[in-house]
């Protein structure tokens, strides 16, 4: 069976977000979808309102009838489902087509011209980036998202199936299973050590996933990166740079060197020289795939952003309130940088939720010094998602290696009255688990106190 032959879909996980942008996809082509997930959320929410069956109870009874014909149902879900989980059992049992969501974006993609974004960072700004440009530029494209775009509030894209922008996920080896026609690798910094064991195994996952692209067709990466392809980078001798760049009433402002021309006068809105990087990979890969320069500048020019990437809550002169779902040591210094960049002169808070006990492990100094270097810092339990507790890995370990000493853990419960009693002015809420849950919370009882 083809994925797209299939009349129903049914996704164990629908509100993921990489889950639920399938989900858009196949109601958009005409399937039938339906889907479980362990807690009601936003996304499960706006399924629910595109007309998809969604329920909240592992329970077989609860999956629509016709979504229990094992010849014309797909079933799509995501390795955080366990093994013991009822109903992916049941359709294990009964005989269905059954597919890890990385094999259905694959099949889903290799008909058309993709673009894929890898890296261990940066992947969603510089899919959400690539999207827009292309999706301004008139291009008949398909984007599927990692977060919610702020530009079109959904995590799914489209103006046509000709052309797919995708993000090429390395947890579990995902990005394997893709056939990019254009790709760029974003950073390979040490991740997802309890999927493959050591730094090198992962430097080589991303090598197999760059011949991937090479075969087909384009591969770009980030100068400095121990691979080969087209270089991208920031004011340096990449064959794509942003260089003269200023900063004006808040935004950049830089001219884009190609290695045929220079392209002037670029105006792009988010903070930080990481997701300048992004821009520029997301420029380059429009500019080869053939989108024209003026109309590339005005879409840049228009971009909003991602939710919970450096998201304003609360922007005055006096207090300032920003989400970001940073969770790896290099994206929490990313996010100092900017924070930094754009308040030189005040003090920032950093309430940080650990994503993972295994990351948490691997990465316990790297974290402790990133978050060293914030005025004050707040700690959270560590989320876990779909780990179990590992001993001796908790928040408290991690605070002991923290070397600012204006540091304390908090429960859920006792952070607002401890948001309350800083001095800080601007506040940073920093995690990839359900903190960003918590901040329209603070926002509202920091609203009321000022």
């Amino acid at each position: 069976m083809q994925v797209t032959k299939a009349q129903h879909i049914y996704f164990i996980g629908i509100g993921g977000i990489g889950m639920s942008a399938l989900a858009y996809y196949f109601k958009a082509i005409g399937k039938e979808v339906a889907g479980y997930d362990k807690t009601k959320t936003p996304i499960t929410q706006q399924l629910e309102a595109e007309g998809i069956d969604c329920h909240y109870v592992d329970d077989v009874s609860l999956i629509p009838t016709p979504f229990l014909e094992n010849e014309d149902t797909l079933v799509v879900y995501t390795p955080a489902i366990p093994n013991s989980h009822k109903e992916l059992a049941y359709f294990k049992t009964n005989g269905f087509r059954i597919l890890k969501r990385a094999e259905v974006l694959g099949k889903v993609t290799e008909g058309t011209f993709c673009l894929a974004v890898a890296g261990t960072h940066g992947k969603t700004t510089t899919t959400s980036i690539l999207g827009h440009l292309l999706f301004q530029c008139n291009v008949p494209v398909t984007a599927f998202l990692g977060g919610i775009s702020e530009n079109y509030n959904s995590n799914y894209i489209s103006k046509g199936a000709e052309v797919t922008v995708v993000e090429a996920d390395e947890f579990d080896r995902s990005f394997l299973t893709l056939s990019p026609n254009m790709a760029c690798i974003t950073s390979v910094d040490a991740d997802h050590l309890d999927i493959y064991g050591n730094s090198q195994a992962m430097e080589e996952a991303f090598k197999a996933f760059g011949q991937l692209a090479e075969d087909k067709g384009t591969l770009f990466v980030r100068n400095g990166l121990p691979l080969k392809g087209i270089t991208y980078g920031v004011d340096d001798d990449s064959d794509y740079s942003a260089q003269n760049i200023k900063i004006s009433n808040g935004s950049y402002v830089f001219n884009l060197k190609t290695p045929k021309t220079i392209i002037k006068n670029f105006q792009f809105n988010l903070p930080g020289r990481h997701n300048l990087s992004n821009a520029v990979i997301a420029l380059a890969m429009a500019v080869e795939y053939g989108c024209p320069h003026l109309q590339l500048a005005k879409a840049l020019a228009s971009y909003k952003g991602v939710k919970r990437r450096f998201t304003y809550h609360i922007k005055t002169n006096d207090l300032v309130l920003i989400d970001d779902y940073a969770h790896h040591p290099e994206e929490i210094n990313a996010l100092h940088h900017a924070v930094r960049e754009m308040y030189p002169k005040k003090n920032v808070l950093a309430i940080f939720q650990p994503h993972l006990f295994s990351r948490t492990r691997d990465f316990i100094d790297g974290f402790a010094k990133a978050l060293s270097q914030f005025d004050e810092i707040i700690l959270l339990d560590i989320y876990p998602a779909r780990e179990q507790p590992i001993e001796g890995v908790t928040s408290k370990w991690l605070l002991d290696k923290i070397t600012n000493k204006n540091k304390s853990l908090s429960s859920k419960d006792e952070l607002i009255s401890m948001i309350k009693n800083s001095t800080a002015r601007v506040i940073v809420t920093i995690g990839a688990g359900d903190i960003g849950e918590e901040v329209k919370y603070i926002k509202q009882a920091l609203s009321i106190a000022s």
